[in-house]
């Protein structure tokens, strides 16, 4: 990415000094007219790549909205919960307008906004000049621009609620406005979306479709579905938590939309599965990007930008065999404690994604896997180990984002059908995802009986909302699955009360060991051999295993995963921060209590 981003660059300086005249009276500058820019399939491209360029700015996706946003859930926890300052506040439902880690000029908000103009500059331009019609290079990349401005415009509803609205280049008229309801925006995408998938091929259809970097059709579908969903699920407003009271963003018309879509999708045979779920990961972490598979669309960043694993890989304690990242990268958040047994233990997404150690200090440039206590997880997901090349920066990593994958285009029709067609619609795509999760000697029993017993549509829903859990914990989505559900504060309270009782070795962990047994299984000592995660592993393995106490998870850290006082479904969404709010020439203000 890094010359198209070059480039790129260069071509916004001109289209924002040529359009400096709308909305800063200044004459234009440029040499490069939009009439040039967007008549020419190569500048245009340059120039919709520049609406990724804010996505890897400081401040902005790399280095806090996603390193921040998404936690706390039910089942996803800042590790450091119990700590004291604004970073924690972000994940606690205790943050304010003034918090220091994001209350800057330059933060996600502006960012965000900067690439909704750089994408309303290039679909403009598009239009005037391009005649981008299906099937031509110039109707690509106005497919693409719509999408990637539906991206940035989903996270902002996504974390703030309802948002300043502009789909037009900012003019003197427009340089301030106040917010406007998050259902228009919802409308505005949904349309967008629905004409971006006109003009964009599916995966592999063309060379642009050939990489996860590119917007193809089956995200676009897939994206579009799970803004229906978002649109016609409960959410705060300012009058109360409810669903939307705008007929066109109904359940029976988002859920019909969104199982449409995802249909689609399915029956394009353009996306699949990848058959092991730990080779899906290791892929992953390896940045293969070939389209085609189980990631539909990634946030791109070059090798010196971005910070997944940084902020959320297994921790390494120091520089290692596999990373010269820096010390103590990765492990910022994990799963709760009780995840990884609520998994059956057969569950081949288990121990992928619920990680006990981490890697210790090098020694001689060798670390090896240590175990932590009870209350510390990490994400299994994300990995240095099974990079195949070695992070030298020391702020990033350059891994992407994975911002939506075909399980959850699965799961999205499970319930969408189990809403609108009843459970027999709906068991066909859970299956699918349960198929993969376990070996085929163990489907009998956890696919296929597992299945048998949903009944009602009641018990479907409930299955999809586990589903969830065991297929996405680690990928921040939980957050907004949860509020859409109406589930937020009540899941985080059930969640108390289950690391309570895992606390206390009673309910529904009452088998669950005390102590672990370990050993060192590798001749280089450093992969761990360990015996008494599973439940009901209580006897001592024997000679050439060390032991350790398996019980650290106290009251204070439990009741950390919100804060003291707070109603976490009173603070569904941040704050506008105050220095937008005082930039705002009066016409920004913040709901909630805030």
């Amino acid at each position: 990415m890094k010359h198209t981003i070059i480039i790129a660059t260069i071509l916004f300086a001109s289209l924002f000094t040529s359009c400096q005249e709308d909305y800063l009276d200044a004459p234009a500058q440029s040499s490069l007219d939009e009439s040039v820019i967007f008549s020419s399939a190569t500048l245009a491209k340059g120039a919709v790549d520049g609406i990724k360029i804010p996505f890897g700015e400081t401040n902005s996706y790399r280095g806090r909205f996603l390193p921040y946003y998404g936690l706390n859930t039910d089942i996803e926890w800042n590790n450091s919960s119990t700590s004291v300052g604004d970073g924690t506040d972000l994940q606690n439902y205790g943050v304010t307008k003034e918090n220091t880690v994001m209350n800057t000029a330059d933060n996600a908000w502006s960012q965000m906004y900067s690439g909704i103009e750089r994408a309303n500059l290039c679909v403009r331009g598009l239009r005037l000049y391009g005649n981008p019609k299906p099937g031509t290079d110039l109707g690509y990349l106005l497919g693409e621009a719509l999408t990637l401005r539906a991206i940035y415009y989903a996270d902002l509803v996504k974390a703030w609620g309802d948002v300043p609205f502009r789909f037009e280049p900012i003019t003197n008229a427009t340089l301030y406005i106040a917010k406007s309801s998050r259902d228009e925006v919802y409308k505005q995408l949904l349309k967008d979306l629905a004409e971006a998938a006109t003009l964009v091929p599916w995966p592999n259809e063309t060379a642009a479709t050939n990489s996860v970097e590119r917007i193809n059709k089956a995200f676009v579908k897939g994206f579009r579905a799970r803004l229906a969903m978002a649109a016609s699920g409960f959410q705060q407003y300012p009058d109360g938590i409810r669903r939307s009271t705008d007929p066109a963003l109904s359940v029976a018309n988002m859920y019909r939309l969104a199982l449409d879509e995802c249909r689609a999708v399915i029956a394009s045979g353009k996306a699949h599965l990848e058959p092991s779920f730990e080779t899906f990961w290791k892929k992953y972490n390896q940045e293969y990007v070939v389209a085609g598979g189980e990631s539909l669309w990634e946030l791109p960043f070059g090798d010196g930008r971005g910070r997944m694993l940084f902020s959320f890989a297994v921790r390494h304690t120091s520089v290692d065999q596999f990373q010269a990242n820096g010390a103590n990268r990765g492990g910022i958040a994990g799963p709760l404690p009780f995840v990884f047994y609520d998994y059956d233990q057969k569950d081949t997404r288990r121990d992928v994604t619920c990680v006990p150690y981490k890697w210790g200090t090098a020694v001689s440039t060798i670390a090896k896997q240590e175990l932590g206590a009870l209350n510390t997880w990490y994400f299994g997901k994300y990995r240095y180990e099974w990079m195949t090349r070695r992070v030298t920066s020391t702020n990033d990593d350059g891994v992407n984002k994975i911002y939506m994958r075909y399980a959850e285009v699965l799961l999205i029709a499970a319930e969408a059908a189990n809403e609108l067609e009843g459970v027999g619609a709906a068991k066909p795509y859970l299956k699918e995802i349960r198929d993969r999760a376990f070996a085929a000697a163990d489907r009998p029993i956890n696919v296929d009986t597992y299945l048998s017993k949903i009944i009602s549509k009641d018990d479907m829903f409930k299955a999809i909302v586990d589903e969830n859990k065991f297929e996405f914990t680690g990928e921040m989505e939980r957050k907004q699955a949860l509020i859409r559900w109406n589930l937020l504060k009540t899941n985080l309270d059930l969640a108390k009360v289950k690391m309570k009782n895992l606390q206390t070795r009673t309910g529904e962990y009452a088998d669950v060991p005390s102590t672990l047994y370990y050993k060192y299984k590798t001749t280089d000592n450093t992969v761990l051999d360990i015996y008494g995660l599973n439940r009901g592993e209580t006897v001592n393995p024997g000679a050439g295993y060390s032991a350790m106490t398996w019980i650290v998870l106290d009251d204070a850290k439990i009741n950390s995963l919100y804060k003291t006082g707070i109603d976490p479904n009173t603070r569904q969404f941040w704050p506008i921060w105050k220095v937008f709010i005082d930039s705002s020439n009066g016409l920004l203000t913040n709901d909630y209590g805030y």
